[in-house]
């Protein structure tokens, strides 16, 4: 009897063989707790070769985690966010960033899945009037829900935006390996070095 795969998701499928026998190859001995092991330090050490010294690195266990962290750490309950009408934070994440924000999410319908500086425009309103939420994150995804890849300067026009306002510009990469690929470029070149503030870096997805 053929078995039929489904493709509804990237988590459907197994982990890599490679994957599993890293883990073995680490799982003997005793280490310290909690973060505090060599083995997530030396994982820190390579975000940082990849992103930067600066890059500070917090790891969670899901998209949603990294996300509600990334954005409730940069705003306040009288934010707002800006994302595209697909994004994941607002079709499938069950009102995680919105709970542990306290922020509105403001969705924009996307053009082919991307937020443009046009789309978002009309919600740059409302700066310093206490009766308005004040616009304080751009959400884009990479790649998107729609399957396309953010160019670097769509990225860049997007993150110039965004800073000319006074905002910040996340970047929820749960399948930023697929990017890399598609665009052929290290991932720094498409985020840091385009601009982008704070980023969900996807590890499930990647198998």
């Amino acid at each position: 009897m053929q078995v039929k795969k489904g493709f509804a998701s990237d988590n459907n499928s197994g982990v890599h063989p490679n994957i599993l026998k890293a883990i073995e190859s680490v799982n003997h001995g005793h280490v310290v707790g909690y973060g505090n092991d060599i083995y997530t330090q030396k994982a820190i050490e390579i975000f940082k070769e990849k992103f930067g010294e600066k890059t500070e690195v917090f790891f969670v266990f899901n998209g949603t985690g990294a996300n509600v962290l990334g954005l409730s750490t940069v705003t306040h309950s009288f934010n707002s966010i800006i994302c595209a009408e697909t994004a994941h934070i607002q079709e499938d994440e069950c009102g995680a960033p919105e709970k542990f924000t306290g922020c509105k999410l403001l969705p924009v319908e996307p053009v082919n899945g991307k937020l443009t500086p046009e789309a978002v425009q009309h919600h740059l309103k409302g700066f310093d009037f206490e009766h308005h939420s004040q616009p304080r994150v751009m959400s884009i995804s990479q790649v998107t829900e729609m399957g396309t890849v953010y160019q670097p300067l769509e990225i860049i026009a997007l993150a110039d935006l965004a800073h000319k306002n006074g905002m910040l510009l996340h970047m929820d990469g749960a399948r930023i390996a697929n990017a890399a690929v598609a665009l052929n470029l290290g991932f720094k070149a498409f985020t840091k070095d385009c601009g982008v503030d704070i980023l969900s870096f996807g590890g499930t997805k990647t198998g």
